[in-house]
């Protein structure tokens, strides 16, 4: 498990042994810059790993989330089968792929390397922080312009947080990207997955085949533990 996020993880990726990671047998959690970890093992093998929980930011003080605790003990034991959670106007969805993503940020800076998964029909989860909308819609419209959000089925959108409007924002804030985004691309957006850099988040697993479904308000995320 990482420690926490931060910088520097892209500068490591080509002095890593990713078949070695691989066949460690080894279960990889973090999240935020080790987005960068989860992508490259992913287009380097195709092994999974996951996305969520770090050391000290979610188990090492006082902010412990109980939910938090609880969805990584979940995952971790198989034993997490579908995360649910409240969505609002959410695009009509019923679909399978692989789910792959993590911060948007992370994901963006790494398009055009060998790093970089080549995910068809896929579940692509976004999140990030301290970028204002702006800066969001410009990272959202690189992944549209290289085909990258096209090839998907669905992009599911955890939390944006820790931005402050300002003047020259103009009132531009997210939910109007996520308008914007919507007539961009013409796959589903679903907005609440809990995952980002608020203290409730679950761990998700990149590169395995889940089910996503929508209904009334509420999201539906099929973890399949029969995978492989």
């Amino acid at each position: 498990m990482a420690t926490r996020g931060g910088y520097g993880l892209t500068r490591l990726l080509p002095q890593i042994d990713w078949k070695a990671m691989a066949d460690s047998g080894k279960r990889f959690v973090g999240m935020s810059d080790f987005t960068a970890f989860n992508l490259a093992l992913l287009a380097q093998t195709g092994a999974e790993s996951y996305s969520g929980a770090t050391a000290v930011r979610d188990f090492g003080g006082k902010r412990t989330d109980e939910l938090t605790v609880a969805l990584f003990g979940e995952i971790m034991r198989g034993e997490l089968e579908i995360l649910s959670f409240e969505t609002r106007d959410a695009d009509a969805v019923d679909a399978r792929g692989v789910l792959w993503g993590g911060n948007l940020a992370m994901l963006t800076a790494l398009l055009g390397t060998p790093y970089f998964p080549k995910v068809r029909g896929g579940i692509l989860f976004l999140e990030d922080v301290g970028e204002h909308p702006y800066r969001v819609e410009r990272m959202l419209t690189q992944l549209s312009l290289a085909g990258v959000l096209q090839r998907q089925k669905a992009i599911v959108l955890g939390t944006f947080t820790e931005y402050k409007l300002a003047a020259h924002d103009q009132g531009y804030d997210m939910p109007e990207v996520i308008k914007w985004l919507r007539r961009e691309v013409k796959v589903p957006v679903i907005c609440g997955l809990p995952y980002g850099h608020g203290n409730t988040k679950a761990t998700l697993p990149v590169g395995r085949k889940v089910g996503i479904a929508t209904e009334r308000g509420l999201a539906h995320l099929v973890i399949d533990e029969h995978h492989h």
